[in-house]
């Protein structure tokens, strides 16, 4: 289970644009909030 202030893991994701941001190039530089968005054309 996550619990409140637990360090979460490194992953890597891609923008919009193609650009490539890994949760690790952050740390103790900014706080980071990840948000998902179903695309609007799908169903949920």
């Amino acid at each position: 289970m996550i619990t409140v202030g637990s360090v979460a893991p490194d992953f890597k994701l891609e923008s919009q644009f193609d650009t490539e941001y890994s949760l690790s190039q952050f740390m103790g530089k900014k706080n980071v909030l990840l948000f998902f968005y179903p695309l609007d054309w799908t169903y949920t």
